[in-house]
């Protein structure tokens, strides 16, 4: 028998291209699938971002625990998962954030990205078509959400004018068509088109599935599961899932490794109707969003102002308290405007507690922030809003095809209903401006007489350039409805209590004439102030976009559950670090699904040390088990290009320190002898347990085998677009090897 020195000895060197030293240990690394970028998340959840040539071009730091990473499929963002639930995607250039979702509430363990593959979207009748979104041809660019003035880029949730990074996710329609695939630790998987748009959602729990055992059919059912693995097929048709738990049968109990396919087909055939819902769904919410923050910057702004106003002039009542007189700040200024003489309380309050200088500091303050707010709905609000309207215009047309769009739930009556309101709501910004317009006006006519009467109190000469003209009866209408009121915050004010406004008997009856002619159904909008039309219009957007995710949801079936192999000791925390891969090869005209996963070293089974391989599980299993050779243990797996399988071992604990103690192997996986496990007649539940007589001992002089010199753990990232691997050392060492050894050089990412 040879010793493990010869086996080493003659083991088959790629190219090693760096050795590099990490400061923190890496637990999730992935290669960007069209540049040469390597995304590492060190135990410290740290995001690195390095080039081929271990050049870092940035590091973020999301503040919570990272459990899952993936790219989208152009290599242009980058997914994230994490511990509370929560998916963040970030842009690749800078690692700046580009979108948020709470898609989970419990760890998202696995992420997947795929894309449609490129192929042109077809109709059932094999007519190409091909989307256009038509808003650029009637619109600007989108507006983008307003930030508060004072405050600097990153101080609040508001967007920096330079920047407008999520809206290149919403711009989709230069995009292939592609869903984000999240599973969590609790059994559920979420589905997004381009990442962004929910599309569906499933629990394995639910599904139930028959299959034959011991001459007879019974109902299964998954209990406790964890997923370990979850990959969507290139054509988006099925979706494969590794998973450990239990298997409820009656009179058994299976607690394993099990395969569940699900059927997605859904995705392939209706990609086209999906493609234009979710690029009209997705820019209506990012519009939205620029409502959200307009509005709330409005609040603030007008707020503070009023704030500083009600500030400086309660200090008259206190005034009139003081000088015994039981009159009004009101009826004070309606004696001074009316040529009464000046009371002390008046006479103080204008020359000592406001003055000229504070006058003019509070009519710049107020004054200004009826501007500002009326450019924010300008440039921000109202054009968001017509927008909206747009798109909502262009989902309405396309409910109305029900034979097409009805099945991916696009229902009629709720994009009407969603598009009155939408309309409703520019008659509300039409509202606000007028009243805005008016309270600014009547604001400045009011500050404009206090200046004269002050200027008159200190019995300085007046010029009549220095004091503008003002209206006598302007300002008794501001002191009777503006003073101590507030119509402008009125109206931009969300709050859960229903501040109805009143409207008088003959306007609600024109409104029902207008509603009879108009072909709209609600009759109370006038009742509400503009914050509130806001929040019913983005009501109405979920209950609309809620239907397809449900609709779609339903339509993700259950094609097959295979229970792979029995794992009775193991707890459940061991059973989630067993190297897994899942991956799709194009095979002639369609795709082949490739699972590999490393037998758990369970002591009551006689398959030991073993990695098993399967392909075709949505029909019948094949499959084939691959036995590592003695004294060395698989640390880490990945499907590489062209049907191969690269493995990650580590050595036997007797070498010298000379010698290799790890090494990384390649096997041909389209070449192995693949055993047909067919799921309608056998026996036994657990299909691997038949392959244990036709195990494939891998043997180190026969393959393509690199040598490491140091110990490894996992993970093992593998380019298969750049032919590069990236292997990680317990000695806190980067390995990056050129896998095809034809390749000499790989140049570097612009």
């Amino acid at each position: 028998m040879e010793t493990d020195e010869e086996d080493v000895s003659r083991i088959v060197p790629f190219q090693l291209q760096f050795d590099k030293p990490v400061a923190s240990q890496i637990k999730i690394a992935e290669w960007n699938p069209e540049k040469d970028l390597l995304a590492m998340v060190t135990e410290d959840s740290k995001i690195l971002l390095h080039r081929f040539n271990w050049q870092r071009l940035w590091t973020i730091s999301p503040g919570r625990c990272i459990t899952s990473l993936c790219w989208r499929p152009d290599g242009k963002a980058i997914a994230v998962g994490l511990q509370d639930g929560t998916i963040s995607l970030h842009d690749v250039e800078n690692g700046k954030l580009l979108r948020s979702m709470k898609s989970h509430t419990v760890a998202v363990v696995c992420l997947n990205w795929e894309d449609d593959g490129g192929g042109e979207i077809s109709d059932d009748k094999f007519h190409t078509s091909k989307y256009e979104d038509r808003t650029s041809r009637f619109f600007p660019p989108p507006p983008r959400a307003p930030r508060a003035p004072g405050l600097v880029p990153g101080e609040t949730g508001f967007m920096d004018e330079s920047e407008n990074l999520s809206q290149e996710l919403s711009n989709s329609s230069h995009q292939r068509f592609n869903i984000l695939c999240s599973a969590d630790k609790d059994g559920i998987i979420n589905f997004s088109i381009f990442g962004i748009f929910p599309i569906g959602k499933i629990d394995i729990h639910d599904f139930s599935v028959t299959f034959p055992l011991e001459k007879e059919h019974v109902d299964c059912k998954l209990l406790n599961a964890s997923i370990c693995k979850v990959a969507l097929s290139k054509d988006l048709c099925h979706v494969t899932v590794l998973c450990s738990g239990e298997l409820q049968v009656p009179r058994h109990d299976l607690h394993g490794f099990h395969c569940l396919t699900l059927d997605t087909s859904i995705f392939f055939k209706r990609r086209n109707e999906l493609h234009q819902v979710a690029q009209q769904a997705s820019n209506i919410e990012d519009l939205t969003e620029v409502i959200r923050a307009s509005l709330s910057v409005m609040s603030k702004q007008w707020s503070d102002a009023m704030h500083t106003f009600h500030d400086k002039f309660d200090s008259l009542s206190n005034l009139i308290h003081d000088h015994g007189l039981d009159s009004t700040p009101q009826e004070e200024f309606l004696s001074l405007l009316g040529g009464a003489r000046t009371s002390p309380a008046v006479h103080q309050f204008l020359l000592t507690s406001l003055g000229e200088a504070g006058l003019k500091r509070i009519m710049k303050l107020v004054c200004g922030a009826g501007k500002d707010l009326q450019v924010i709905v300008l440039e921000h609000l109202q054009p968001a809003a017509e927008m909206i309207g747009f798109r909502l215009g262009e989902l309405r047309g396309l409910s109305k095809w029900r034979s097409r769009y009805k099945s991916v739930g696009l229902d009629e009556s709720l994009i009407d209903n969603a598009t009155e309101k939408a309309g409703i709501l520019l008659i509300q910004v039409e509202r606000f401006m007028r009243v805005l317009a008016s309270s600014v006006q009547q604001f400045s006519n009011f500050f404009n007489w206090l200046h004269k009467c002050v200027k008159m109190l200190t019995s300085e000469p007046s010029d009549q350039h220095q004091i503008l003209a003002f209206n006598c009866e302007l300002v008794i209408l501001f002191l009777k409805y503006l003073y101590d009121q507030d119509p402008v915050k009125r109206l931009l004010e969300s709050t859960e209590i229903d501040h109805s406004i009143e409207v008088d008997l003959e306007t609600m009856e024109r409104v029902q004439e207008l509603a009879h002619f108009g072909g709209f159904t609600d009759l109370d909008y006038l009742r509400r102030t503009l914050a509130k039309e806001f929040q019913q219009m983005e009501s109405c957007f979920k209950e609309a976009f809620q239907m397809p995710f449900t609709t779609i949801s339903k339509k993700i079936l259950c094609q097959n559950l295979l229970p792979l192999f029995p794992v009775e000791s193991l707890p459940k925390s061991a059973l989630s670090t067993v190297p897994t891969s899942i991956s799709f090869y194009k095979e002639q005209q369609s795709f082949v699904d490739y699972v590999s996963f490393r037998l758990p070293n369970e002591p009551s089974s006689d398959l030991a040390n073993c990695i098993v391989v399967t392909r075709c599980l949505m029909h019948d299993l094949e499959a084939v088990l691959l036995c590592v050779p003695d004294g060395y243990q698989c640390v880490d797996l990945s499907l590489y290009k062209e049907c191969q399988l690269v493995l990650l071992l580590n050595g036997p604990s007797s070498v010298s320190e000379s010698s290799e103690k790890a090494c990384m192997m390649i096997v041909q996986a389209d070449d192995l002898p693949f055993v047909s496990i067919p799921t309608s007649t056998t026996s036994t539940p657990w299909k691997l347990q038949q392959l244990k007589d036709s195990i494939v001992y891998l043997q180190m002089d026969s393959l393509k085998v690199r040598g490491i010199p140091h110990s490894v753990i996992a993970p093992l990232a593998v380019s298969a677009s750049r032919g590069v691997a990236c292997v990680f050392a317990a000695r806190k060492r980067a390995l990056v090897y050129i896998l095809d050894e034809d390749e000499d050089e790989i140049s570097d990412a612009e």
